[in-house]
Formats: C-alpha cells, structure tokens, sequence
C-alpha cells in the first residue's frame, strides 16, 4: 500500500515541502531514498522502538520510502515522525484519511517521546502558503509555530498522542495564540535602562543619533569607561520592532534552534555580541549546508564588536559587504541562499595597547607609533562605513556618586521614534531605504541640501581638521538625522558642527 505524508526542508530561512512516499510490498528490505542523510538513514532504529513502545510495530515487510523532491537534501533526524506516521498508515496500523491535510514534524525519542526541531516558524509559514489545513509538531515547538495565523498547530508529546489524533480518538485542540498580545507583552519585558548610566551626556547625545538614523558608531575610550554599558543599552532607546520584523528574526532564531521553549516571538530588537576569536564563516554564516551567522542573528537589531582591532582582520572585511546590501549571500555549486542582515554596528576599543592615550589623568606607555599601528589593524574602508565616531572619557567620582535620576531610555526613544518617522514619511515611496544611514549619493543630493553658511562651516572643518573626503557623505547624513530630532526641515549650521565632532578618527594627527 502507498501512502503519502508531508513535512519541510529548510533551506536558509525559508522551508520547501517535502512529499514521502511510503510503499509496503513483499520482501525484507526498508530503503530511503530522496538524498537523505545519516541522521535521516538512522531513523529506522528510532522508529522502530518508538513504535514498540507505542503499542505498535515495524511491518514484516519490505518498506521503501522516497523523500521527494529528490535533488534537495534532507538532513537531521526531524523526519523521524513523519516517516513513521507514513509507515504506520502504509501497514493500515492508523487511518490514512487525514494525513494528507497536514504538515507533520518532529525527532522521536527510543520511548516515543518528541523531542523540539529547528525551524519550526519558516516551516508554519510554508505550509500556510500551501494551503495545508494543519501542522503537528512537537510541543517545545508549538507556541513558535502557532504566531503564524491562518493554520491550526498542534503540539505533541509523544508518538502516541500523534496516533490517537490521526485516529479520532482524542480532542486534541489546536494551539492559539493571540499576536498582538503576545508581542506587546514580550516588547515591554525590558531589564536594562539608560538611566543607570551616570555622566556621559555626549555619549549618550551620540548613541540617540546613532539610533534616529540608524548610524553606525564605534566608542574609543580607556577600560572601565563604559563603552560596553552603553552600547548594551542601545537596543532600549531604538524604535519598537514591527510584527513583520519581529517574524523575520523569529525565523532566523528558529532555523538555528535558538528559540527558547518558553518564547514564541522575538519581539525585542537582538543584540549580540561575539568574542573577538569568532571566524568568518561564524560571523557571516555559511558551511557546507549554509547557516546563518552572528550578523543575520543580529538582523533589526544590534551587533556589537567590542575591542574592535582584536578582531582577526579577514572576519573584519567579510562585513563590508554585508553593511552595504543589508544582507549576505552565500553561494554553493548547487545552490545560492540569501540571509538577511540589517543590522546596526556597534563597535568599541581602546585608543592604544595599554588603553590610556589621551587620557585626562594616567599616562600613555605606548611606544612612539604605537597607536598609529593599532589603530590600522581596522582598515580604511571599514571605517568608512562607520558613519560616527566619539571618544569617551572616565567618569568624574562626583559623577558617579550623584543621586539624581539621569534620563531613562523610554524618554530618549520617544524621540528617535518621531525622528525614524520623519524617516520613514521621507522614503515611503524609495525602495529598499528606510533611514538616513540609506541614502545614496543622489538621495543626499536631494534631502541632505546645507546653506551657504553650512557649506563654508563644513569647508574650513575639512580644511583644518583635514577630515577625509569620505567623511564629507557620512557628515551629511549624520546632519540629516540630527537635524530630524529637532524636527527642522533644514540643515542648520549647528546640525553640521556637531556631526563634525561625531568624526574623530578622521582627524589628522589623532593617533599621534
């Protein structure tokens, strides 16, 4: 007897339905087909015990199974319940009427048991998008799974569940799950606050334009300053994630299996954070079955580089690209997958080795030329894509002794979201720009327009400071952002000097 089931490959962050053919005939042989893996090929010892335990049992016969489309790969062992319902209702051990109306998903334990799978929340998409009536899926998987609307999700625990289900002999109801509810719960969960930080007025001036404009920054500052603190405290003054943002990182988590059981919704922006030792393919995905990487994991969120030149100089250079297109693609002889990575750059690092140059009270023991070499292990062209750069000094004690409440981060996010709106009513209507650390040549042209004044300001600051060409594009922008705070529709001189001072490493004769 032929029976036919259904589950998904996931390919990036996107699934493809897989058709599994079960047929029982005569003979002593069980036989995938369909380029599957190990972990798939292995799925006879786990289906079978599940089976026993479950009160039911391998046929006598010879089982072959064929995994459809047959040129994609089918990897990991969350074919087991699939393949094992097909071989259930292929001997006539269940009824086989309903099997076809749902996407089934999930590892089986030796006991029967279900144990969770990746990327259950690409999978729920796609088997909307096909018109299946359902999706079963293992339990720890279901609330991920059920932020998708429109298709009922059942969640599992064992395999004996599953039978009573596809049998009618239960009232196994479908999970539910209010969106909207879930997501503002999960936004307003905020443990971290910019009010905890003491002194440090330009800084935080400079991260609240950093996030209106979704510039990228790097803090240059001795140990112990603060540059962590803050920058972990980015993600809180940064404009609430939309619902179909807050999907696009839930499908990168799930694909990685880095939801966790209780969470359904990524709904705050993500920051991450990587040790300076991670490689390059860690940073930007890849692999011989291509995975996402930190930089797609940070996507709408925040990627914080901290001790910027301690990073090897190859994994550096993999970003560049990627802060260009806001995504990274990976390509392989038989395939190519995009990941998306929209993310924001934070970086931190000491001005010097030792940490102290230009420091107000402790003394540089670098030697001559030192920091000149520390500061060229990040190249050129790297830095050009940091639109602003700020030195952070140590905190005074009688900064840090005072008992008054700086401003919380809630006040400086009401701001960067009337901004990022001034933003968003600018480019409705230009595809693929959404911010002012966007624009193009042209855009700038036409949005980033300075006065006489400003224009003669900006002129005798390249002069004298002698900034580099680059700078001229990042100061524009940065103008423009600072400009949209205030809610003035034009650059105004002050706008322009303060983006000036956002670009310190440009200054000749900085580094000594």
């Amino acid at each position: 007897m032929l029976v036919k089931t259904y589950g998904a490959a996931v390919q990036g962050i996107t699934a493809t339905i897989v058709t599994i053919e079960v047929n029982i005939s005569q003979g002593i042989r069980f036989l995938i087909v369909g380029l599957p893996d190990n972990a798939v090929r292995e799925s006879h010892e786990r289906i079978a015990s599940a089976l026993a335990f479950s009160g039911k049992r391998l046929p006598g016969k010879q089982v072959v199974i064929n995994m459809a489309p047959a040129d994609i790969r089918k990897e990991g062992s969350a074919y087991d319940l699939p393949l094992a319902v097909g071989i259930m209702a292929a001997s006539g051990q269940i009824k086989s009427d309903a099997i076809e109306q749902y996407v089934i998903m999930g590892e089986l334990s030796l006991d029967g048991g279900m144990k969770p799978i990746k990327g259950a929340l690409p999978i729920a998409l796609k088997a909307k998008e096909e018109g299946y009536k359902g999706l079963i899926v293992p339990r720890q998987n279901a609330g991920e799974a059920a932020v998708v609307s429109g298709i009922d999700v059942y969640g599992v625990q064992d395999l004996t569940e599953v039978i009573a289900f596809l049998n009618d002999n239960t009232s196994l109801q479908p999970l539910r799950i209010n969106t909207d509810e879930l997501f503002q719960d999960v936004h307003d969960c905020v443990e971290i606050d910019f009010s905890d930080v003491r002194g440090q007025e330009n800084v935080k001036r400079a991260l609240e334009v950093a996030a209106a404009g979704s510039h990228n920054i790097i803090l240059i500052g001795p140990p112990g300053a603060g540059k962590s603190m803050m920058a972990k405290r980015l993600p809180t003054i940064m404009p609430p994630m939309t619902l179909e943002e807050a999907l696009e990182t839930t499908k990168i988590h799930s694909v990685l299996g880095c939801m966790e059981n209780s969470s359904a919704l990524i709904a705050q922006r993500p920051f991450r954070s990587p040790h300076h030792t991670i490689s390059d393919v860690a940073l930007v995905g890849g692999g011989a079955f291509p995975q996402p990487g930190e930089i797609s994991l940070a996507h709408n969120g925040v990627l914080f580089l901290d001790e910027l030149p301690e990073f090897k100089r190859t994994v550096l250079e993999v970003m560049r690209q990627p802060l260009e297109d806001r995504k990274i693609t990976i390509s392989r002889a038989k395939f190519t997958v995009d990941f998306p990575a929209s993310f924001m750059l934070v970086a931190s690092m000491n001005p010097c080795p030792c940490g102290f140059y230009n420091h107000p009270e402790k003394t540089c023991v670098c030697p001559s030329g030192t920091v000149q070499k520390y500061l060229s292990r990040i190249s050129g062209p790297l830095l050009d894509r940091i639109d602003i750069h700020i030195e952070i000094v140590p905190v005074p004690f009688e900064k840090l002794s005072e008992r008054r409440d700086a401003e919380k981060s809630e006040q400086i996010r009401e701001r960067v979201k009337r901004a990022r709106l001034i933003q968003e009513e600018r480019f409705k209507n230009i595809e693929g720009v959404y911010c002012n650390a966007q624009m193009t040549t042209k855009l700038q042209k036409k949005y980033a327009v300075i006065d006489k004044t400003g224009t003669e300001l900006l002129k005798n600051a390249m002069k004298r400071l002698n900034l580099s060409a680059r700078a001229f594009d990042r100061i524009l922008k940065v103008s423009r952002t600072i400009a949209d705070l205030e809610n003035s529709e034009q650059i105004c001189t002050h706008h322009i000097a303060e983006a000036i001072n956002y670009r310190n490493l440009d200054r000749e004769g900085w580094a000594g």
